[in-house]
Order: C-alpha cells, then sequence, then structure tokens
C-alpha cells in the first residue's frame, strides 16, 4: 500500500471511530453524560468502575456561558444516561438535552430532586436558584437517585453501586456537620454574604445566613448591574458594615473590586470556589474539597 493510501486509510479509520458515539474510546461500560464538572464528581463516587462517566463541562468553566461541540451532542444522543443540573443553569446547554431527550436518552435533573428555592431579586426574581449543590444535604438526594437509575443500567452491579453511593453519603453528612460547627463560631451578626452574583441561597437557608445581595442581581453571570444597583448594594454593605464580599473563582473579581472600592468602609474581596472546579492543585478539583475551601475561606473572612 502506497504512502498515500495508507494515510488515507488512517484518516478512514480515524472518522470511523469518532463516528461511533459512545463506543468510540472502546468500552464496553455503560456511559453517563453529566453536564456540569460538580454533578460529575457526585456521579463518579457514585458510579465508581461500574460505568465510564464523561462530564461535558471543562475545569474552572462558567456553566451558565459553556457550550459543546456537535460531537458531544452527538455522544449525548447515544448515552445510557444524561444527568444535568436543570433550574436554568446550563443556558448554553439545554438544547442538547432536550435532543438527547427526544432521541429516549434517558435524562437525570438534579434540579427535579429537590425543593428549589426562588430567587427574591433582580432579573431572575421568581424563577428557581439552581446553585442547590451550596448545601450538601441537597447533594444527598441526588446521590440517591444516581444509585436508583445507574443500578438499572444493564452491566451494572447493584450490589456495587449501593456500597459507593453508602459512602459517599457519608463523606457528605460529615461535609454538612463540618461546616455546620466552622459557620457557629462566626458571630450571627456577621453572617452576612456578599457575593458577585447570587450563588449562596441554599447555604444561608442552610445554616443560618444573611444574603445582604450580589453585584450581578439575579442567578445568572450573563446579567449586567445597573449603576442603581451597584448604589443600592454599596449602601447595604455599609449598613451592615460588610467587610468581606465574596468573587467567584470563575469570574473574574474587578467588578467586585470596583464595588469594594465604592463602599465607605475597608472591603476585603476573597476568591471562593462556587460554580465549577478547579484542575488538580488548583484547590477545589472535587466537590468535597471545594466546598471545604469554602468553608474556610468564608469562616475566616467573616469571623471577628
Amino acid at each position: 500500500m502506497s504512502g498515500a493510501h495508507r494515510t488515507l486509510a488512517l484518516v478512514l479509520a480515524s472518522a470511523v471511530l469518532a463516528g461511533t458515539g459512545c463506543s468510540a474510546a472502546g468500552t464496553d461500560k455503560p456511559v453517563i453524560v453529566v453536564t456540569t464538572n460538580i454533578l460529575g464528581d457526585v456521579v463518579e463516587n457514585v458510579v465508581g468502575d461500574e460505568a465510564e462517566v464523561r462530564v461535558l463541562m471543562q475545569p474552572n468553566a462558567d456553566p451558565h456561558s459553556f457550550e459543546v461541540s456537535a460531537q458531544d451532542g452527538a455522544m449525548m444522543r447515544t448515552a445510557d444516561l444524561i444527568v444535568t443540573n436543570g433550574l436554568g443553569l446550563e443556558e448554553g446547554l439545554q438544547r442538547h438535552v432536550d435532543s438527547a431527550r427526544s432521541a429516549d436518552v434517558p435524562v437525570l435533573v438534579a434540579g427535579d430532586l429537590i425543593e428549589a428555592l426562588d430567587y427574591d431579586d433582580g432579573e431572575s426574581a421568581g424563577t428557581p436558584d439552581p446553585h442547590f449543590w451550596t448545601d450538601p444535604t441537597l447533594v444527598i438526594d441526588v446521590v440517591d437517585e444516581v444509585e436508583e437509575r445507574t443500578a438499572a443500567i444493564d452491566g451494572v452491579d447493584p450490589t456495587a453501586i449501593e456500597a459507593s453511593a453508602d459512602a459517599y453519603r457519608a463523606e457528605l453528612a460529615g461535609l454538612d456537620d463540618a461546616m455546620a460547627d466552622a459557620f457557629a463560631a462566626i458571630p450571627a451578626s456577621r453572617r452576612n454574604l456578599v457575593t458577585n452574583h447570587h450563588v449562596f441561597g441554599y447555604l444561608a437557608a442552610r445554616y443560618d445566613f444573611r444574603v445582604i445581595g450580589a453585584v450581578i442581581p439575579g442567578g445568572t453571570t450573563l446579567a449586567s448591574p445597573s449603576a442603581s444597583d451597584l448604589r443600592d448594594l454599596v449602601a447595604a454593605i455599609e449598613e451592615a458594615q460588610v467587610d468581606t464580599i465574596f468573587a467567584e473563582s470563575s469570574q473574574p473579581d474587578r467588578l467586585v473590586q470596583v464595588l469594594a472600592d465604592g463602599a465607605d468602609i475597608e472591603v476585603d474581596v476573597v476568591e471562593l470556589f462556587t460554580e465549577s472546579l478547579t484542575n488538580p492543585g488548583e484547590g477545589a478539583d472535587t466537590y468535597l474539597a471545594m466546598m471545604r475551601a469554602n468553608t474556610e475561606r468564608i469562616s475566616a473572612g467573616l469571623s471577628p
């Protein structure tokens, strides 16, 4: 075979592999596609080695704006299960989820499993808040459903799924206890949260914090604050004597720093990991690591 023909054969072989969807990697295991990397980590802890988990959202990405390739969209339509956050979080991805559902792919929407809180201000007022993972007890509810749905997939050992789910539930319960203990040490008068957009509604409800406001009103990073929004928030910060505000690691903190500089008090800006996991070694490469890091930083930032 000539060099040109050998090259053509390799190209054709690659194209065949690329077009086989979930079997492209040569796996015989069921394939579970997960939209966000936070949920991806949760699912991986439940599934273990019983299925291949493919996470669409890259580390340090913004779940409100990330999109996927046509190849990823095709993969979703051949998956054994799709796990999505829902509640409007994956704004650039919903059409692919809908397309997969129309192709009879089972879809687990995590947001449907919890009692969602509604935003109370900004353009998102009255709509569900999708950031439920800031309360680890709600993640336990998701684990319960992931266990049930994955254990029913052909080729999966339900006993192994049950064991890994039990172990992870215990870790999540321990995380909840540790967060409650850490936050209990913060005086009630100082449990005031300001972020660059609303992400802590569930954490506030679980651990008795007061959400003063956000630089970007509502629940999406795709919105923009008005001058009056910023003035109102500065006034609220000054009234509550907030001296630490928080910015997500996946979003630049320039606007938050502008806000801090505009307040008539000394305000520190502390970076948190709230909407995306990081790469290994960057401080929040798992859900548990992310929540522990945030707990430590919130406690340090709000303690006297």
